[in-house]
């Protein structure tokens, strides 16, 4: 057989499209070169054929290797506090108005937090998310987590990202001096798009809280959800307005659309789709922690792998009330792809 008969089918897609690679690689120097893209250039990496996913994934390795390398960091979710949540957030099972059997349960003791924190290092992650259903946290949550953070960044090496709703200014001082490393607050979808999930509290709320967060001293985590019937102008503006806040992490979370909940049954997402978003929030964050979150093994299912190629992080073991691959997978998927497990921030971001 000769060579003209065994072409792979990378260079077929370059043969079918011989500008596809180009014109990725063209938007990665752009972005290697310190010129942000785009809000149009972002929402064509979101119409990008699905047979061309694989040259955007290549392209937008570049911009991940320089910053990260080919490690990724593990995070690891504790829900301590569950349901009875009076917001009506209608992507969330813990919401008031879901009927989703979810359980149910005040802070959990010390106790309870500590063997979580144990689990978490155990599984080789680098930080110890602690969450609470909440608008906001009151005066108990409070000191709860101004009690137990220390002891857990005394006995484990571990980070801590809080996530507790909406916060004060005087809340996040509080948070800040009690060792708290992050806070997380997910902008969830756009400004636009934002009064269709959730009409409880506003879309300037969250940002207020990212910004007394940020004004606190401690870093940002803040992403969001796609699958939520938004539009592609939704996912770009939200991925601009992370950019903009300067903030450090950024966890995309694809819906699971959970019976029970006012978003059940939406379940438009596919495996592509959900890598054209990664590669998208790689592009206008180049810098930034990138983390796949919720609903990777519902919707990129066996091409999660691919979704590391941008990204640079991964929850690892269970979720808020969903559950999630077993961790050996997880470790068995990154030792596949040549990636390591890391502890280490490598390159800081600036903001």
């Amino acid at each position: 057989m000769n060579a003209a008969t065994t072409a792979s089918p990378a260079s077929d897609t370059a043969t079918a499209n011989p500008t596809a690679i180009n014109r990725f690689d063209a938007l990665a120097d752009q972005v290697l070169d310190g010129n942000p893209i785009s809000r149009e250039q972002a929402l064509e990496i979101l119409k990008t054929p699905d047979d061309e996913v694989l040259n955007l994934l290549s392209a937008g390795f570049r911009i991940r290797q320089k910053h990260f390398g080919k490690t990724v960091q593990l995070y690891f979710l504790m829900s301590a506090k569950s349901g009875l949540c009076p917001e009506d957030c209608h992507y969330c099972s813990q919401s008031k108005i879901s009927e989703a059997p979810v359980p149910k349960h005040n802070i959990l003791k010390r106790d309870d937090l500590m063997a979580a924190a144990k689990m978490a290092a155990d599984r080789g992650a680098k930080t110890y998310c602690l969450v609470i259903s909440a608008r906001g946290p009151n005066e108990r949550e409070m000191s709860a987590v101004e009690q137990i953070v220390p002891e857990i960044k005394q006995k484990y090496d571990l980070d801590i990202c809080a996530c507790l709703g909406l916060l004060s200014r005087e809340q996040a001082d509080r948070l800040k001096a009690c060792g708290v490393d992050r806070v997380n607050h997910n902008l969830n979808t756009s400004e636009e798009h934002y009064a269709d999930i959730c009409t409880t509290h506003t879309y300037a709320d969250r940002v207020g809280t990212l910004r007394n967060v940020r004004d606190a001293g401690m870093e940002m985590c803040s992403g969001g959800i796609i699958g939520m019937g938004e539009k592609h102008e939704d996912v770009v503006s939200m991925a601009f307005d992370l950019q903009e806040l300067g903030v450090q992490s950024i966890p995309l979370n694809f819906l699971n659309a959970i019976e029970g909940t006012p978003l059940e049954g939406n379940k438009d997402l596919s495996p592509h789709d959900c890598l054209r978003a990664l590669a998208m929030f790689r592009f206008v964050n180049p810098d930034r922690e990138l983390r796949i979150s919720g609903g990777r093994e519902i919707h990129l299912r066996t091409l999660q792998p691919l979704g590391l190629y941008v990204a640079n992080s991964l929850f690892v073991g269970d979720y808020l009330t969903t559950q999630g691959q077993a961790p050996e997978e997880d470790y068995q998927m990154i030792k596949d792809l040549g990636f390591e497990v890391t502890k280490s921030t490598g390159e800081t971001p600036t903001c």
